[in-house]
């Protein structure tokens, strides 16, 4: 290695032209626009750069929702299939595979739908399974909250009238009128940050809810098996996710070239698709915070909870990194599997060193 100072600049000055041709060459390349799905499709739009922001929200809300029923409220709840305490690994194995077909069979039954229908059948399909989930689930975390803030006061029959008067009487209806007014938004408004309210707030409450309800081993063979289906409903030419996105989208972008053209353009390098904004799923957000309320839970330990975090975190990275060459990807597989491993690791290293 040389020390002389006219070597160094000229190898500086190597390495900077190299840097600028790579920002050229990356400038020139065609971008394709990706189409975004129809609006009233429960993805949640955002910046490339802020795809972070969503899945904290979520994850943040959801666990301590999850934690006040669990731990604080001391409601808890396990139901599956088959008992993890009396089947074992078959109870866990055939619990994920049972989800996983139900998914699987969803899947078909909506693109059926579609085709019968048309794309706008989604809407209605979604805004029942919305009203269903958001009705039931926020009566429960609400009667939760309502029941550990009257705790605090003393056990008169003042409180006890009010306490049941709240529960019976005021919450289903106050739940009613806000169900009401999010089907009513969800089906008629054009604004992308309502319709992204709405996904947050569905995603942290089917979330809260199956992270109190679903045995933990059982929540882990869910994840797997659904995250191995998102590969195949997406990847697979005839895959029913692949379907549903292909009916949905409208494919102007690409009008000019075949798609056997652009796929040979996006893998010699001359094209590239456009990652700036993207579409987060319902189901994406749903399960990254699935698995860490159901880590919270388990463990007891939000360390452990906040490296599960940051690995989902980076698996979402390195999915979006991907999209620059794919049109779509699935978004659970390297989020949900880095996940559960780190999940493994913290836990592991944890027992050893610190218990």
């Amino acid at each position: 290695m040389s020390d002389n100072p006219k070597t160094i600049n000229s190898q500086d000055d190597d390495q900077r032209d190299a840097q600028l041709n790579l920002e050229i060459n990356e400038k020139q390349k065609e971008v394709i626009e990706k189409d975004f799905v129809p609006h009233f499709l429960p993805t949640y739009r955002i910046k490339s750069l802020l795809y972070p922001l969503p899945i904290v929200i979520v994850i943040v809300f959801a666990a301590i929702l999850a934690y006040l029923t669990f731990f604080v409220a001391g409601i808890q709840i396990e139901e599956s299939y088959f008992s993890e305490d009396e089947f074992g690994a078959l109870g866990v194995v055939l619990n994920g595979a049972i989800f996983t077909i139900v998914a699987v069979v969803s899947a078909f039954v909506i693109v059926f739908f579609i085709k019968k229908f048309g794309i706008g059948v989604l809407k209605y399909i979604f805004g029942l399974s919305f009203a269903f989930i958001s009705f039931f689930m926020t009566l429960l975390f609400s009667e939760v909250i309502i029941y550990l803030i009257f705790v605090q006061f003393p056990e008169t029959t003042f409180v006890l009238k009010l306490y049941f008067l709240f529960i019976n009487v005021y919450l289903p209806i106050l739940t009613a009128i806000l169900v009401f007014l999010l089907l009513y938004k969800y089906f008629t408004s054009k604004s992308i940050n309502t319709k992204n309210l709405i996904v947050l707030y569905v995603s942290l409450l089917i979330s809260a809810s199956m992270s109190i309800i679903l045995p933990f081993w059982s929540t882990l063979a869910i994840l797997i098996g659904i995250s191995l289906w998102d590969i195949f409903g997406v990847l697979y030419k005839h895959g029913p996710i692949k379907a549903m996105i292909d009916i949905a989208s409208q494919n102007d972008d690409e009008n000019s070239l075949t798609k056997a053209e652009t796929k040979e353009k996006i893998k010699n390098g001359e094209m590239i698709y456009d990652t700036s904004k993207l579409e987060i799923g319902i189901g994406d957000l749903a399960f990254y915070s699935l698995l860490t309320s159901s880590v919270l839970i388990y463990s007891n330990n939000i360390i452990i909870m906040i490296l599960t975090t940051v690995a989902i975190l980076i698996g979402t990275g390195i999915t979006i990194s991907g999209l620059k060459r794919n049109k779509i990807l699935p978004g659970l597989p390297i989020s949900i599997f880095l996940g559960i491993g780190a999940f493994f690791l913290s836990q592991f290293v944890i027992n050893i060193f610190f218990i």
